[in-house]
């Protein structure tokens, strides 16, 4: 049971972010190439920047994958109704 929850985890965020190919990726493709991917947080007064290296071949993956999983709607804001309400 726990091994499935993990499993999930790891497969939702993967198809909700991930177009084409990469869909099928196995988890040891994926943890070579995208979970593995040597970044840098940076936190400002007002914004977090993820930097991430210009050379991975696996880069336009990740930031595409991140640009359609902000364009999801959030599940924890109710939609405003037509009323207002």
């Amino acid at each position: 049971m726990p091994a499935d929850v993990a499993l999930d985890l790891l497969a939702w965020p993967l198809v909700l972010a991930l177009a084409g190919d990469t869909r099928r990726w196995e988890p040891k493709r994926l943890r070579s190439r995208l979970i593995s991917t040597a970044a840098q947080f940076v936190n400002t007064s007002h914004h977090h920047w993820l930097h991430l290296p210009t050379q991975w071949p696996w880069t336009p993956v990740i930031t595409s994958a991140m640009n359609r999983l902000q364009t999801l709607p959030n599940p924890g804001c109710p939609r405003p109704t037509p009323d207002g309400g």
